[in-house]
């Protein structure tokens, strides 16, 4: 059944003029909260960090520790709804806010989401497709996991963990040392629970954002294909190169995830194509995603835009592609030079590129590998549009 033709059920929609609280000011809460005051929304918004990126551009912010749930329950008495842009919130907290104001998407999602275990589990056992992997509390079980997933593997901290932090693999350099490989995995995992993936044979990884409100409505965007540096996404284009079988199955895929887990709000769907043709589910995340940056410029309605109608009840925004568009993250690394001292990215040059636009979140703090912004560019192909980008990107 399409999205369009689900029945929607009546509910009380959050209109214009409302408080949206948001948990996580960093640059996916600051472009919501762009997103959302646009609409005639007021934010407020948590964060531990008191120069967090949104902080700029909401009506308020709370300083506090995702776990302090006095502090979560005082955002949510100002707002009429709640919602997140990280995963790092504690369930506490969030039951604290649900006492005085809707928190979309609730705490079951959070709850399996978090867990990198949980969440493999759970797709397993509602039978969505998943690369082979094994859960492992201890090097001994570490090792039995490596040898059992034949060798060549990925391994990933069971919480917390992003842009490639909390991550490791091993068996891919030829000669390493077995034992040194195994201890750098653990110590990857920070010597606790974490998950071992088996190495898949990729042809390419790419990601399905669907959205579904309160009242049951759904939409599902077009996949974009994502390339990853070091862990972290270098690039994304919208639409990517897919057949219309395999577009259709991850579509149906992300789809089914969000209805199973009733969803209100947004998810996006990490998956992996593999070169034998199918269609693996890697990870999920229940808030705006790296990849769908693209949709401000490639879409009828932007994933920041989408998750404001979600979380209110509203109509959800058409989600078809109107241009192809590509994104490439800027890393602190733009900021610095070999050395570490710091230095100004040519900008201009930047802009001079034909169908570029530069898209900066007022980190004050450049490291190497902290995103800072990003490069949008739009083309008649999805392959003009990575071209476009990748040029402007080297013009740095």
């Amino acid at each position: 059944m399409s999205a369009d033709s689900k029945t929607v059920k009546a509910a009380k929609p959050i209109l214009p003029g409302a408080t949206i609280g948001i948990f996580g000011g960093g640059q996916l809460g600051r472009m919501t909260a762009m997103a959302a005051r646009a609409m005639g929304y007021r934010i407020q918004v948590l964060d531990p960090d008191p120069a967090c990126a949104a902080r700029f551009v909401v009506d308020g912010c709370i300083e506090a520790s995702w776990d302090d749930a006095r502090e979560a329950a005082n955002l949510a008495r100002g707002c009429d709804v709640v919602t997140l842009e990280i995963e790092q919130i504690s369930l506490a907290s969030m039951d604290a806010a649900a006492n005085f104001a809707p928190v979309r998407p609730g705490r079951a999602v959070l709850a399996v989401i978090q867990n990198r275990v949980e969440q493999k589990d759970w797709l397993r056992k509602h039978g969505f497709p998943v690369g082979d992997y094994r859960a492992v509390r201890s090097i001994v079980e570490l090792r039995e996991a490596i040898l059992a997933l034949g060798g060549r593997c990925f391994c990933k901290s069971a919480t917390g963990g992003y842009d490639g932090r909390g991550q490791g693999k091993v068996g891919f350099r030829a000669g390493a040392d077995p034992e040194q490989e195994l201890r750098g995995a653990w110590e990857a995992l920070g010597e606790c629970e974490g998950i071992i993936e088996k190495a898949i044979e990729l042809e390419r990884e790419i990601s399905v954002l669907v959205a579904r409100s309160p009242s049951g409505e759904v939409k599902v965007y077009p996949a974009a294909w994502n390339h990853h540096e070091n862990q972290i996404l270098a690039w994304s284009v919208m639409p990517a190169p897919l057949t219309d079988a395999m577009a259709a199955e991850a579509r149906q895929l992300a789809e089914s995830i969000a209805d199973t887990f009733a969803l209100e709000g947004i998810l996006a769907v990490e998956m992996f194509v593999t070169k034998d043709g199918k269609v693996l589910v890697n990870e999920l995340a229940p808030r705006p995603h790296n990849s769908y940056h693209a949709s401000e410029r490639a879409c009828v309605t932007s994933q920041f835009e989408q998750l404001v109608r979600a979380v209110c009840d509203l109509p959800l925004g058409a989600v078809e592609i109107v241009q192809p568009c590509a994104i490439a993250n800027l890393l602190g690394d733009v900021w610095l030079n070999e050395d570490g001292s710091p230095k100004e990215p040519r900008f201009d040059r930047v802009l001079a590129v034909p169908g570029v636009r530069l898209h900066l979140y007022e980190k004050h703090r450049p490291r190497k590998g902290r995103k800072m912004g990003h490069l949008s560019a739009v083309g008649a192909t999805a392959d003009e549009a990575v071209a476009a980008v990748l040029k402007a990107q080297e013009l740095l």
